[in-house]
């Protein structure tokens, strides 16, 4: 017997549980749960995060910063477990009203600043220390074209074919064939672009690169949502070529690790404190 077609009420009411992997964390409102103190280390930044896609990030920024010797960058990764609802507590809402991760303190000013959503924070980043976003105004505004670009399209990747892709409680046609739809034609922009340019900015790695790779680049070589060949992503040639050539970057690789709390254990590093934690 086929279930009766929903009907959306004229208002709507959470009565029913949202289901998926994150249902426990999901709810209409925002704010503090619980009360906690975020705890504060010896650096100049303090980066509370998780290694996901979002969270990685900033991570890979800090670690190409100090590759190129700028001692400023030093910061403490704490790790924010969303899954057990870290972000609710309220020195994390202090931080991030948003209750999102990454987010970042910088000391080094007072008093400190927070800076919440990761593509806020890689634009605060690369202005503060001067690196990997062009200062031409024609490259500028390129770099920052595909950065925003980012921040735009892939929520249709996460909350979108990701959700229903790999993380509903069910599998339904409509929605992965509306949002696999959306996700090829984002991977089709991406491998036009990188057809005539090595770097989505220009001639450079940029921020805009580190913005996008742990989203798309990741997804074409199988490491986000296992659906790489269900995407059909060995057609984007150019793209590829891209994702491979940021993925051996030392700072990439290093950036990976940091809170990170599964796989296999020798890429997991919980916590960031110095540079020596990454081995």
């Amino acid at each position: 017997m086929s279930k009766a077609p929903y009907i959306p009420p004229k208002v709507w009411v959470n009565n029913a549980p949202s289901g998926g992997q994150f249902a426990n964390i999901n709810r209409p409102t925002a704010g503090p749960t619980h009360e906690k103190t975020l705890p504060l280390g010896k650096h100049p930044l303090q980066l509370y995060s998780l290694a996901t896609p979002n969270g990685v990030k900033v991570t890979i920024l800090l670690e190409e910063l100090l590759a190129l010797g700028h001692s400023d960058a030093e910061y403490d990764a704490w790790l924010i477990r969303i899954g057990e609802g870290d972000q609710f507590s309220s020195g994390f809402v202090e931080i991030n009203p948003n209750s999102k991760i990454p987010a970042l303190l910088d000391r080094t000013v007072q008093p400190p600043l927070r800076v919440f959503e990761s593509g806020a924070i890689l634009l605060y980043l690369a202005e503060k220390f001067g690196e990997f976003l062009p200062t031409d105004l024609a490259g500028r505004t390129e770099t920052l074209n595909w950065l925003f670009w980012q921040m735009g399209a892939a929520p249709y990747l996460g909350g979108g074919f990701g959700h229903f892709y790999a993380y509903a409680p069910e599998k339904f046609e409509y929605p992965i064939n509306r949002f696999t739809m959306e996700a090829k034609r984002q991977l089709d922009v991406l491998d036009r672009r990188l057809a005539e340019s090595p770097y989505l900015g220009g001639d450079s790695y940029s921020i805009a690169d580190i913005a996008v790779w742990p989203w798309y680049g990741q997804l074409v070589r199988n490491n986000v949502y296992s659906a790489a060949e269900f995407l059909s992503a060995d057609q984007y040639t150019h793209l590829q070529r891209w994702a491979e050539k940021i993925a051996n970057r030392p700072a990439v690789i290093r950036g990976q690790r940091v809170n990170r709390t599964w796989g296999d254990e020798a890429s997991q590093v919980a916590e960031r404190h110095q540079a020596q934690d990454l081995g």
